[in-house]
């Protein structure tokens, strides 16, 4: 039985991951931005991390872990307020995670587990998918903050005895989900028509049970230490087969128009919403073949399974 350490625990992936840490009798121990110390997911004991940075000292909530799983990160923002969000995305998810890793390898932690993103290969990915042999071309401050933290952790692993686990998620979805996945949910429940009904994309996914499942897989399995790995759901799906199964798992009939991708690029130009409008049109998906080969892990859930469990929860909170 391992001590293992989860920084960002409260969060959307957190709560489901420390679930599924659960059923496998793991002593369990997180960090939170909040004051509020009550007990955290599956009544996880938390400490306060009030701002990670290359300042934060970790060492109370390290104390005896085995094992670290990074969660907590400066993620994505449309509409960035700070003067300079670049340094701001290097302060905490840069310099931030290289202070949490020396500390760790210095307080005996044995494994290393980053959460990481398809971003750090860049927004749009050729027909064969992003694999791991992909040069890194981030395209934002995100992006290129989690693959700055990624060079700092491999550097760690080869310096320290601590072994480094690196996994790069595409967008994730499921109960709890926020972000644009939850906008596009709303829309579609709410019966929006979509000028979606065309668009021949593919895209990647990873459902949240899965993305759970497969950071338990890398805590322990010998063959993880020092690699990095794309991981995703089953297949890969377009922005309109999105949105008919989300409407199917809604037990709604999609409201779709067929306007050409190109239509739909000249109003995100003309409106200053190119980067959004790009991301609904364009392909991003990922060959996780490298973590099913090497780790021989499988999603336990099928895309479909998780947009009906996701619809499911929609349901039962969206009136509360």
């Amino acid at each position: 039985m391992s001590k293992i350490l989860i920084t960002g625990i409260t969060g959307f992936v957190g709560a489901a991951l420390c679930k599924q840490l659960r059923q496998n009798d793991h002593m369990l121990s997180g960090t939170t931005r909040t004051a509020d110390l009550g007990a955290g997911p599956e009544r996880v004991p938390l400490y306060h991390i009030p701002e990670i940075g290359p300042d934060t000292d970790w060492s109370q909530a390290l104390s005896g872990a085995d094992i670290v799983i990074h969660l907590a990160a400066r993620v994505h923002v449309m509409r960035d307020r700070v003067a300079d969000p670049l340094a701001e995305f290097r302060r905490v998810n840069t310099d931030g995670t290289l202070r949490l890793a020396e500390q760790a390898a210095a307080a005996g932690v044995k494994r290393f587990i980053f959460l990481s993103t398809t971003k750090v290969t860049g927004e749009l990915s050729p027909p064969s998918g992003f694999s791991e042999t992909d040069p890194a071309r981030p395209e934002d401050g995100y992006g290129v903050s989690k693959w700055e933290a990624e060079q700092a952790l491999l550097e760690i692993s080869k310096t320290t005895s601590m072994e480094v686990v690196i996994l790069r998620p595409p967008l994730v979805y499921g109960p709890g989900v926020k972000g644009n996945f939850l906008t596009l949910l709303k829309a579609v429940d709410r019966g929006t028509v979509l000028p979606l009904g065309a668009i021949q994309n593919q895209r990647s996914l990873i459902y949240v049970g899965n993305l759970a499942d497969v950071i338990v897989t890398a805590t322990t399995h010998a063959d993880a230490a020092n690699q990095t790995f794309f991981v995703s759901d089953e297949g890969t799906v377009s922005t309109t087969s999105l949105i008919e199964n989300i409407a199917a798992s809604l037990n709604k009939k999609p409201r779709l128009i067929n306007l050409p991708p190109g239509l739909l690029k000249f109003a995100g130009a003309l409106t200053g919403k190119s980067g959004a409008i790009q991301r609904l049109i364009g392909s991003l998906t990922v060959d996780s073949g490298k973590i099913r080969s090497l780790l021989n892990w499988r999603p336990p859930f099928t895309m479909t399974e998780g947009l009906k469990l996701t619809a499911d929860w929609w349901r039962s909170v969206k009136n509360k």
